[in-house]
């Protein structure tokens, strides 16, 4: 082998927060803070107040691989434990803090994080759990003296306290690229959620990806706000990628109302923003019932659960904004594929180009991703058949935390790995995937199966209805059958026949739902998934009219 003789430097998470404020340095990061009110800085202040951080965590004997937690909102204090932790040489763990109590207990344990910081809004909280994580050795609250929390936690230490004593003299260690980063655990619907373990490497090829102009388009004249939190897979990543591209950060800390992001994407002149549809739907609401617009946001990333296609024509339509379908999960560092046009589809109809842009995309450069039958045969990618979703690249996981969970990887012929994601797609030839269900999810009815994705997405966009669900109810003659579980808009009239007519012509005659089910709310995961765990156990003595 005849090597190169560029020089050896490792990918370090380091580096990412070093270039922003070297060549970036006067760049804003605008929090709303917990406390109330704005903070504003740039990342030269970060940058220096993450090196004071990494000097406390050293001086309070944190080690290199260990696990330090975190139960916060996406700000400021947050931003910089990100740098200090994983610069260090430890391991950032960002918690949930939206799971029970008793999950969150078991997390952090499970994590043997060392010192937890929290953000003032999870004070109580943190007061229940300190007597079942002995092991934790100290709780920061991340705030000031003025606003330390009255809790009865032992060891508890104030976060501005903590960094005051240095001067951020620190150098960032050189460490070897495969070396833990970041931890984050699974939102499992069944048992203990699973820990997924980023490397420095995984965490900035992660960040180069995710800015391209087909994934995020991230640049120096980028501002975005991340909406979906930074204990949900890193904030999809934009913790890391923007401070390497100079983007200006905005973080929205726990205001996800309507109200309070239409302020931030006005007041900061946000052009890029992220989340899960369930934020996207009340912001679109707020703006509906208050007559507003978004004047500088071009980019909307919609991820976390599938985005239904009225949400995408409704930002295009009503904001001018694009908004853009991503897939991805905790496995997967997350970004897998986003619904970005090609250039061949420029000339294509709009209705043709919309129809991709409702897909769940394309893969990132990094990613590379098949279907397989039942007996692990790959399948064609024709846009028609479907089959289990095998992915594989190097920001996608070999294992988990501990050795959980078993071997999750699968060889093909030439043996290589592939992670099964639990998803079921098709792939077309373009190389648009389209999720048509979880395999735990899919309606297997006669034989075949029915996408619960699709019927949802109809009904999502029948102008009576907020949200929708639909899972299989078993039936003596075609095992199971579709039942559409639905909470209508606030003050909307609509009957069972009139939204099962409204599905006349846009499905085939035998995927029409077998009965409609009407209810106030439906559940939803941590991370705002729909729990159709639970719906199967509420609807499991449900009585379809068919059967």
């Amino acid at each position: 082998m005849l090597r190169g003789i560029m020089m050896d430097q490792q990918l370090l998470v380091s580096s990412l927060i070093v270039h922003a404020a070297r060549a970036h340095g006067d760049t804003e990061i605008v929090s709303r803070t917990v406390e109330g009110g704005m903070h504003r800085y740039t990342y030269a202040d970060a940058e220096l107040r993450s090196r004071r951080l990494a000097q406390a965590l050293a001086k309070l004997g944190v080690g290199e691989g260990e696990r330090v937690g975190t139960l916060a909102w996406n700000g400021y204090r947050h931003f910089e434990i990100y740098y200090a932790v994983s610069g260090s040489g430890a391991v950032v763990h960002t918690v949930n803090p939206r799971l029970f109590p008793e999950q969150i207990a078991w997390i952090i344990n499970h994590a043997d994080d060392q010192y937890v910081f929290f953000d003032l809004t999870f004070a109580a909280l943190v007061e229940g759990l300190a007597a079942h994580c002995k092991g934790v050795k100290g709780w920061v609250a991340m705030t000031d003296r003025a606003h330390m929390p009255s809790i009865k936690v032992p060891n508890l230490l104030c976060y501005e306290e903590l960094i005051e004593p240095h001067k951020g003299d620190y150098a960032w260690p050189e460490l070897d690229e495969w070396s833990a980063a970041g931890l984050c655990y699974t939102s499992g619907t069944t048992g203990n959620p699973k820990g997924v373990l980023y490397s420095h490497r995984s965490t900035v090829l992660h960040a180069y990806n995710a800015s391209l102009p087909d994934s995020l388009n991230c640049s120096a004249a980028t501002t975005i706000l991340p909406v979906v939190p930074m204990f949900h897979v890193n904030a999809w990543g934009i913790p890391y990628l923007a401070p390497m591209n100079g983007a200006k950060l905005v973080f929205p800390g726990a205001g996800l109302d309507g109200k309070s992001l239409h302020e931030l994407f006005e007041g900061e002149k946000v052009t890029t923003t992220a989340g899960v549809p369930t934020v996207w739907l009340g912001l679109l609401n707020y703006l509906r019932d208050n007559k507003l617009k978004l004047s500088t946001l071009k980019t909307a990333i919609v991820g976390g659960s599938a985005c239904p296609p009225s949400m995408i024509a409704d930002f295009e339509k009503e904001h001018g904004v694009d908004c853009v379908h991503a897939w991805g999960m905790t496995e997967m560092s997350p970004l897998g594929t986003l619904a970005r046009i090609k250039g061949k589809h420029l000339a294509s109809t709009h209705d043709e180009r919309f129809a991709l842009r409702c897909k769940t995309g394309r893969i990132i450069y990094g990613v590379d991703m098949k279907i397989v039958d039942g007996e692990g045969r790959e399948l064609p990618h024709d846009g028609k058949a479907f089959g289990d979703l095998l992915v594989r690249g190097y920001c996608v996981t070999a294992g988990y935390f501990r050795g959980e969970g078993g071997n999750v990887l699968e060889k093909d012929e030439h043996g290589r790995n592939w992670f099964r994601t639990g998803d079921v797609a098709t792939i077309d030839p373009d190389g648009y995937m389209q999720i048509t269900d979880r395999s735990k999810d899919v309606i297997k009815s006669g034989g075949e199966w029915i996408s619960s994705i699709d019927l949802e997405n109809i009904a999502v966009s029948h102008p009576a209805v907020a949200e929708a669900a639909v899972i299989g109810i078993a039936h003596p003659k075609w095992d199971e059958r579709p039942l559409l579980i639905v909470v209508k808009k606030p003050d909307a009239t609509l009957t069972r026949e009139e939204l099962l007519k409204f599905y006349e012509g846009k499905i085939a005659k035998w995927w029409m739902p077998d009965d409609v089910a009407f209810v106030d709310q439906l559940p939803h995961t941590a991370t705002g998934k729909l729990l159709k765990t639970k719906l199967r156990t509420d609807f499991k003595g449900h009585k379809l009219p068919t059967a």
